[in-house]
C-alpha cells in the first residue's frame, strides 16, 4: 500500500500563483489608463468561489468535510456558499 505524502508548495512558485500574476498583468494592461477596481476583494472572489465549488464536488457536497479540508468553520463555509450562490 502506497503511503500518501503531502508536501508544502511555495505559493510564490505554484501554478496558481503564476496564473494569478498573469491574470493581474493582463488586467492592468487592459485598463488602458482607467482606474482599477478594488483588487483584493476581486481576486479573492475569483479564487474563493471555484475553490469552494471544487472542494464541495470532491466531497460530494458534504459541508462538514469540505469545511475541514478548507480549514474553516462549517458556518463560515455556509456563509461563503450563500454569498456565491452555492446554496
Amino acid at each position: 500500500m502506497a503511503s500518501r505524502q503531502t508536501s508544502r508548495v511555495n505559493l510564490n512558485e505554484s501554478d496558481l500563483a503564476r496564473a494569478v500574476r498573469k491574470a493581474l498583468d493582463s488586467y492592468f494592461r487592459d485598463l488602458d489608463g482607467e482606474r482599477p477596481a478594488p483588487l483584493h476583494d476581486m481576486v479573492i472572489a475569483c479564487v474563493e468561489m471555484p475553490l469552494i465549488q471544487s472542494i464541495l464536488d470532491r466531497v460530494d457536497g458534504n459541508q462538514t468535510h469540505a469545511a475541514e479540508l478548507l480549514g474553516m468553520n462549517r458556518n463560515t463555509l455556509r456563509k461563503k456558499m450563500k454569498l456565491y450562490g452555492l446554496l
